[in-house]
C-alpha cells in the first residue's frame, strides 16, 4: 500500500506534457504506479483517496480543460487513450478517470455559455475531480422548483466516484412536469450523505456505493441548459450517453490488455511445458497451444482496439463540434460505431480474461498471483447494461438502416 500512498512521483519536477502522445505516456506512467499493489489495494477495498490525487498530481484530471486556466485543452481521443492506458494498471481507476472526463465535459454538451464557462474555470483551476449521481435504473431524485431555486431529495444505490469527488453531477425530475434537471454541486455540503456499500465482485476501487440527497439547494442560474426554466434540447446535448459507453469500451481494453501482460509475464517465468506432449519441449512457451492462445487473443484484442479508435475518432469529432452542426444522423451513426466498439471490446476482454488461465497453467490460479482481478473487474461492470441490446442497435443498422433513439442507455 505505500507505493500509492507515500512514493507518488513527484510530476512537478518534470516537464508538462504538450502534446497527444506525451500525454498519453503520462497516463502510461500514472499505469505502473497503480500496477505494482493492484492487487493488494483491489484486496484492501479501501476508498481511493491516494488514487486519485495521483491522478491530480499527474495533470490528468485536467487533461480535457481550458488552456486559459491551466488545462491540457486536448482531444477527447487522447482522454479515451489515457483511460486505456490508466485502465491498463488499474481497471477501477480508469473507470474513475473515464467518469470524470465525462462528468468534466457534461456542462458543455447541455449548458449555456456563461455555464460552460463557469464550470470549466471551477474544475481546471482547482484540479477538481467529478463524481456522478445520475444513474439511471434507480428512482430518480426528486427535484422541487421552490422560486429561486431547486431543491434536490432522494437515494441512489450507485454513484461511481462520488464518495472521492470535490464535484458532483446531480441528476433528477423536476416535479410539477416530469423534465429531467441537472447541476454541478459541490460534493462536501449538509445534505449528501455516502452509504460506504459498495462490496461487489470487481471494479472493488470505483467507489460506486449509494448517496442520499436530502434538501441539496441549487440556484435556477445552475440548472444545465435551462434560461427562464426553459429546457431546449438537440442531438448535441444527448452526446453524453455515446460518450459514456465509449469509455467504458476504453477501460475495458485497458483491462484486458493488463490480463494479456500478466498472462504472458507468468508464462515466460513460470509455466513449464505440459511433459507428454513430446517434441522435448523445455518450457510453456514453446508449447503450440500456448503460442496459437496468445496469437489468437492477441489478434482479437488488436481488432477490438482498431475499431474503438476509429468509432472514438468519430464521436470526437461531434464532440468537440459546434452545437448546432450536429444532427440525429451523424449523432445516430456514432452511437452506432460505438456500440460495436463496446460489444468487441467486451467479448474479446472477457475472453482475454478467462482463457490465459488456460496458457499460464493451474498453479497461476494461486491467490498470489492475483490474474483473477482482471476477469473479476471485466465481468463485474460489463454488466453494466445487456450487451445484446447493443448487438441490436448494431444489427438494426445494418439490416434496416434504424438509428438508435437517444435515451440513458443510448
Amino acid at each position: 500500500m505505500a507505493l500509492i500512498s507515500n512514493e507518488i512521483p513527484r510530476w512537478a519536477d518534470q516537464p508538462r506534457p504538450s502534446t497527444a502522445e506525451e500525454w498519453i505516456a503520462r497516463g502510461r506512467a500514472v499505469a505502473r504506479v497503480l500496477a505494482a499493489d493492484a492487487v493488494e489495494r483491489d484486496r484492501a477495498g479501501a476508498p481511493p483517496t491516494a488514487e486519485v490525487r495521483l491522478l491530480k498530481e499527474s495533470g490528468l484530471v485536467t487533461l480535457l480543460g481550458p488552456a486559459e486556466h491551466g488545462g491540457a485543452e486536448q482531444h477527447w481521443t487522447t482522454a479515451c487513450r489515457v483511460v486505456r492506458e490508466v485502465a491498463a494498471g488499474d481497471g477501477s481507476i480508469g473507470q474513475l478517470l473515464g467518469h470524470h472526463y465525462v462528468w468534466a465535459w457534461a456542462m458543455r454538451l447541455v449548458g449555456t455559455p456563461e455555464q460552460i464557462a463557469e464550470v470549466d474555470e471551477l474544475y481546471t483551476r482547482n484540479e477538481h475531480f467529478f463524481g456522478g449521481v445520475v444513474n439511471p435504473r434507480d428512482n430518480d431524485l426528486i427535484v422541487s422548483d421552490e422560486g429561486e431555486a431547486l431543491v434536490y431529495r432522494g437515494k441512489k444505490f450507485f454513484s461511481t466516484g462520488a464518495k472521492v469527488s470535490d464535484l458532483l453531477v446531480l441528476e433528477g425530475t423536476l416535479e410539477p412536469g416530469g423534465r429531467s434537471v441537472f447541476a454541478v454541486v459541490p460534493s462536501r455540503q449538509d445534505g449528501i450523505t455516502f452509504g460506504d456499500d459498495w462490496d461487489n465482485l470487481g471494479q472493488r476501487l470505483t467507489a460506486s456505493g449509494s448517496v442520499e440527497i436530502t434538501d441539496v439547494r441549487v440556484p435556477w442560474s445552475a440548472a444545465a441548459g435551462y434560461v427562464d426554466k426553459r429546457y431546449r434540447s438537440s442531438a448535441f446535448s444527448t452526446l453524453h450517453v455515446p460518450a459514456l459507453h465509449l469509455v467504458f469500451a476504453n477501460f475495458y481494453l485497458g483491462i484486458a490488455q493488463a490480463a494479456l501482460r500478466a498472462g504472458v509475464a507468468y508464462t515466460r517465468r513460470h509455466t513449464r511445458a505440459w511433459p507428454y506432449g513430446g517434441e522435448g519441449k523445455n518450457s510453456g512457451a514453446e508449447e503450440f497451444y500456448v503460442l496459437e492462445g496468445y496469437g489468437d487473443l492477441q489478434s482479437k484484442l488488436w481488432a477490438a482496439e482498431t475499431l474503438t479508435d476509429a468509432a472514438g475518432a468519430n464521436l470526437a469529432q461531434l464532440l468537440h463540434a459546434d452545437r448546432e452542426s450536429v444532427t440525429r444522423e451523424n449523432r445516430g451513426r456514432a452511437a452506432v460505431l460505438v456500440s460495436a466498439a463496446k460489444q468487441r471490446a467486451i467479448d474479446a476482454g472477457l475472453e482475454t480474461a478467462n482463457r490465459v488461465f488456460e496458457l499460464t497453467g493451474a498453479r497461476a490460479t494461486a491467490n498470489s498471483v492475483g490474474m483473477d482481478l482482471h476477469w473479476r473487474n471485466l465481468r463485474t461492470h460489463s454488466l453494466h447494461d445487456p450487451v445484446a441490446y447493443k448487438r441490436v442497435e448494431v444489427g438494426r443498422y445494418a439490416l434496416l438502416g434504424d438509428l438508435p433513439t437517444p435515451s440513458a442507455y443510448t
